[in-house]
Order: C-alpha cells, then structure tokens, then sequence
C-alpha cells in the first residue's frame, strides 16, 4: 500500500485580495480565534458574504483555503479520507479535513448543517482542545499544526427539526454572527464590486430592503447581497433595471406566481 501525494498546497492560496467590507468586528474576532487555536462558526442568511469574509481572511493571514460544500450525500471518508485502486495499487487518498491538517490549510465547511449527523461527528475532535484526526483506517492520530483553521457555516434560517447544529457541535466553537449590511455599506458594495452608478444603486438597495420586509410573508428570504451583485452586473452590461430585478431577484427568490408579481411590482414602482 502507498499513499498519494498529489495535493500541491500551494494551489490553495489566495494570491489577490478579495474585496470585503466588514459589518462589525468579525476580523478582529477571526484573528484572536486563529491566534489561540480555536474553531469559528459563521452564522447568518445565504448570501450575506460569509464566503467570502473567510476568502479575504485566509488571503490576510496567508493560508491555503480549502473549503467543502456540504450536502447529503457527504461521507466521513470524504472529509478524512479513503483507499483508492490506481494503477493495480491500493493506494491512501486523503479527505479535505485531513489535507487540511497536513498543511496547516484553513478548512470550511460551508452550509454543515447540510451534512449527515454521521459525518460531522468526525470534526469533534478537531474542534477541541485535543486537535486531532483520528485516521482510523491507518492507525493514524494527526496532530493539528498551530496554522490549522476549522471553520464552518450555517444560515439559521433554514433550521428544522432535521437540520440543526447539535449543541454537542456548535459549543466548541467561535460564533460569529453575520446579517445584510446596512444601506450605506450595501451601496459602498455595489459600486465596488459592479461599477453601476449611484442611482441606481440607491434604487437596489431600496428595492433589497423591500423584499427583506416580506420575509416570512411569503418568502423564505429576501434579496441577498450576491443577488443584488448580480443584478446590477446585468444592469452594467446593458440588460433594463426591470428585466434583471425579475430575473436576478424575483426568480431567484420564489417560484410563487402571486408573490413574483408582488415583487416585480415593487422593482415598478422604484424603476
């Protein structure tokens, strides 16, 4: 048996710095939580920009980022690792949590609520004071290096009975807490990111607020940030305001015909 290598770290850095506006003091928080060895736990609606916060601070502390979208159908073998046949060898291919602990990479688990109760028993022992990853397939216990970050998320808006984060998971680590920016900071974003003017920047973020209204009227969420992003990239390429408020928002929100016309006659009534 060997076992393969073929990971390049190196591939896994952020080499330009990713646009960021922060909402509070969460880079002050994730800083003080890398500095002492504890897990951090992002928490806030999708869209909001959890992504990419820990895009920019993997890019601020110069470490590879190496991030897993959790969902069903993910094993533990996936996260920690399993045996391949290559080339009539059997040969030992290391999950992402374990790539990310030989490296001393941050690791996040985006949307962990999404993964089976199964599977993210495995990061428990990573979460604590121990930092460890027992290999039970090897007879392998890896030792976290100081560098190693785990991260995860989760929109606690999209919580059931079936899909919530286990206190015995959620109290080992770090939360921070994220929402929509407030109107300046979401305008500040849009022209960033987009170049649109200012007008019609004002108009979308008035329009974000509207829909966020209707929450739990009819919407599960309202319009996110990223939506509005996109939205306003159609806008800068040419696409009329009102045609891409319903095509980046309304359809992206809903499938509801009564609740698109309310929304599409809200994108009316500001453009």
């Amino acid at each position: 048996m060997t076992q393969a290598r073929a990971f390049k770290p190196e591939e896994y850095y952020i080499e330009q710095e990713p646009y960021y506006e922060p909402i509070g003091k969460e880079i002050e928080l994730f800083e003080a939580a890398y500095q002492h060895q504890l897990p951090v736990l992002l928490k806030g609606p999708t869209g909001c920009g959890k992504t990419r916060f820990i895009e920019y601070m993997a890019w601020r502390l110069k470490r590879p980022l190496i991030t897993v979208s959790c969902h069903d159908d993910l094993t533990a073998s996936d996260l920690v690792g399993r045996f391949l046949i290559h080339g009539g060898n059997t040969v030992w291919v290391d999950g992402a949590l374990a790539r990310a602990v030989r490296h001393g990479a941050i690791c996040y688990l985006d949307e962990i609520v999404e993964a089976r109760k199964d599977t993210t028993v495995v990061i428990h022992p990573l979460a604590d004071d121990r930092r460890v990853l027992p290999m039970d397939k090897l007879g392998e216990l890896l030792t976290c290096p100081p560098e190693f970050c785990l991260a995860l998320s989760y929109n606690p808006g999209y919580q059931s009975v079936l899909k919530e984060l286990k206190q015995s998971t959620r109290q080992r680590f770090v939360a921070l807490e994220f929402d929509y920016p407030n109107p300046d900071v979401e305008r500040k974003i849009l022209l960033a990111e987009t170049g649109i003017s200012a007008t019609i920047a004002d108009k979308l973020v008035k329009f974000a607020q509207m829909t966020r209204n209707l929450k739990g009227n009819g919407l599960d969420e309202g319009a996110s940030t990223r939506l509005l992003v996109h939205c306003a990239i159609l806008i800068v390429a040419g696409i009329e305001p009102m045609i891409a408020c319903r095509s980046a928002i309304a359809q992206a929100l809903t499938d509801d015909t009564e609740m698109l016309k309310a929304i599409v006659e809200l994108s009316s009534a500001l453009f």
